[in-house]
């Protein structure tokens, strides 16, 4: 608040620069607002996908297991 009252060219420029930085601050505030917003909107997007890739790895691993088939020896016991 002083570099406003006073009237020198370095109060003037600290001023300047005072009021850059609150400007760049609620930029950043706006910008961080928004950017937890989307994370919230693609946490619920995906938050319901985790059961479904779950399944889906368990049938995939199902396949992956040999099939167990009893085989029959071919021939003749003697």
């Amino acid at each position: 608040m002083l570099s406003s009252v006073l009237r020198s060219k370095r109060a003037i420029h600290v001023n300047i620069a005072v009021m850059r930085a609150f400007v760049k601050l609620r930029e950043f505030a706006a910008n961080h607002k928004r950017l937890a917003v989307q994370l919230d909107q693609l946490e619920r997007k995906v938050g319901g996908h985790d059961g479904q890739i779950r399944s889906l790895f368990e049938a995939i691993r199902q396949l992956m297991e040999p099939a167990a088939s009893k085989s029959r020896r071919i021939g003749f016991k003697a």
